[in-house]
């Protein structure tokens, strides 16, 4: 099972413990491959986006419904919040043979996958809250602040 699958599944099975199921027609799961063009934030929905490198999730965060620019262009842009994975990767000293500042935007574009939950906004911020931190147990991203 790829993690695509395995997203859908984890939600389905954890938010019927819960007694608020989600089902497979409450949110979807988008694949950006490698060397991949960032895609919109549809208008009504929110999204938890993930970036993995080699089989391994750097970054995990979640973009609210007024969020567009935190989902589609914040990760890629060192200087465009705090807590960022172009930032993330150029703190890490066990990436600066392959990351710099000229550089960090295009390297998570041709090098990180994405897998990221879209979720229409009537579920509300707590549905995104527990998504992403459903993914954060189970994943463990590198990279956190």
């Amino acid at each position: 099972m790829g993690f695509k699958e395995e997203i859908s599944d984890l939600i389905v099975k954890a938010s019927a413990y819960t007694g608020k199921p989600l089902t497979s027609s409450d949110f979807t799961v988008i694949h950006q491959p490698l060397k991949h063009k960032p895609l919109s934030l549809p208008p009504g929905k929110m999204a938890v986006y993930t970036f993995v490198y080699n089989g391994a999730f750097l970054k995990i965060g979640q973009a609210n419904v007024n969020s567009k620019a935190r989902y589609q262009s914040h990760p890629y842009n060192f200087g465009s919040a705090n807590s960022t994975l172009a930032k993330s990767l150029l703190n890490d000293l066990s990436m600066s043979t392959l990351v710099n500042i000229a550089n960090v935007n295009q390297w998570i574009k041709d090098n990180c996958e994405r897998f990221d939950v879209i979720i229409d906004a009537k579920h509300k911020k707590v549905a995104l809250n527990f998504i992403e931190g459903l993914l954060h147990y189970k994943y463990n991203p590198k990279y956190e602040g």
